[in-house]
């Protein structure tokens, strides 16, 4: 069936509204993005601060990245990003630590829940990754705060904070729904509505990204059921190569539009929509302003807000008011945390029935009337 109807990449502030609705801990990547993934790490330290001492009312924050790494211009970056909002406005000493080998995160963990000087009030972790240790050290370091973004440990020391990667999916496939029937001309890239095929390129094959692809093909399909959907894995979020292999082989498939979750692997899939004249959606972050060497070919982006979330977390713990931010919160649509924005350079030369059926899609999500397939978890099979 086609659809059109009515709605909009939605790029403004995150409406807030924390919500404890017990709807699972979620996990994403990047992270989504997703950016939680394989990779060797050293566990390097810095600091944003020279002052490390605690005391005098500073409110000492770490941040624990996840193994996709800091400077993936995606997950990684916007939870950092929040924080260093909260610490232009209030009296914050920021460490971040970067560690991309899952298997040092108990260690890591316990180093910095054990730590003096600074004693940090609030340690946040990025990624799904972090769930297994902070298991164990949640309750065994059960005076220490902790932030866990994509997942949730039942402690009443840990904020677990999910964000709804199945719903911004689902509009992810709308756009490429809709655009792969029409023609589109833009920095010599093109469409072919002739030939109605769209693509996927994920970073691990699990529960996780399986809902990025399953709500995105639910996104196409809603749009019209015809349309072709390929999709790949890299098997991790860092090999940039592996990503523009498999999306090279979509876009030669006849994809002319593939959406990415893979984190910082995900610039791989851009360099492959280069080389084919083809188009691709982002992920998690505006992906056409944060990697402008691609704007000419990124379509559209979905996005969560994660800054937002770190930065409430941030103030809730500097204004002790812990009771108001931790807990289990899953935030999405109807919180205005996840959106389609569309591309910086290509958005405004795409025709109003995108925002249409991104309107209207969001609101039958909201309202019910659309069951975007698997949760915020991901897809349990």
């Amino acid at each position: 069936m086609l659809r059109s109807g009515t709605a909009i990449g939605l790029s403004g502030a995150f409406a807030g509204c924390l919500t404890g609705d017990g709807g699972g801990g979620g996990s994403s990547g990047g992270d989504t993005g997703n950016g939680d993934t394989d990779g060797e790490g050293n566990g390097d330290t810095d600091s944003s601060d020279e002052d490390t001492s605690s005391g005098g009312g500073t409110t000492n924050i770490a941040i624990v990245s996840s193994s996709a790494g800091f400077g993936d211009r995606a997950f990684n970056d916007l939870a950092l990003e929040g924080l260093q909002n909260a610490a232009e406005e209030y009296d914050i000493n920021l460490q971040q630590v970067e560690e991309t080998n899952q298997s040092n995160y108990g260690t890591v963990q316990s180093r910095l829940a054990e730590s003096q000087n600074p004693d940090y009030d609030l340690i946040v972790l990025v990624g799904y990754q972090h769930t297994q240790a902070l298991e164990t050290n949640a309750t065994e370091y059960s005076d220490q705060n902790w932030m866990l973004i994509n997942d949730h440990v039942d402690q009443p020391n840990v904020g677990g904070y999910v964000w709804a990667n199945h719903e911004m999916s689902f509009q992810a496939g709308v756009l490429a729904g809709t655009m792969t029937t029409r023609e589109l001309e833009h920095e010599g890239n093109s469409l072919n509505p002739d030939n109605p095929v769209v693509g996927f390129v994920g970073g691990v094959d699990g529960a996780l990204i399986n809902a990025f692809e399953q709500a995105y093909i639910a996104g196409v399909e809603w749009v019209n059921e015809d349309i072709e959907v390929r999709s790949g894995y890299i098997g991790n979020y860092t090999d940039t190569q592996t990503a523009a292999n498999i999306a090279a082989s979509q876009y030669d498939d006849g994809a002319d539009i593939v959406y990415q979750a893979a984190a910082a692997a995900g610039q791989g899939v851009f360099q492959a929509a280069q080389e084919a004249n083809r188009f691709a959606i982002g992920v998690d972050a505006d992906q056409s302003v944060t990697l402008p060497d691609y704007a000419d070919v990124i379509m559209g982006s979905a996005v969560k807000y994660i800054n937002e979330g770190t930065y409430l977390v941030a103030e809730g713990v500097v204004q002790d008011n812990w009771e108001d931010v931790n807990g289990r919160n899953v935030l999405g649509l109807d919180q205005d945390a996840v959106a389609v924005v569309l591309g910086d350079a290509i958005g405004s030369s795409l025709p109003d029935v995108v925002t249409q059926n991104l309107e209207e899609s969001k609101q039958a999500i909201v309202d019910g009337d659309i069951t975007v397939p698997c949760t915020a978890a991901g897809c349990q099979n």
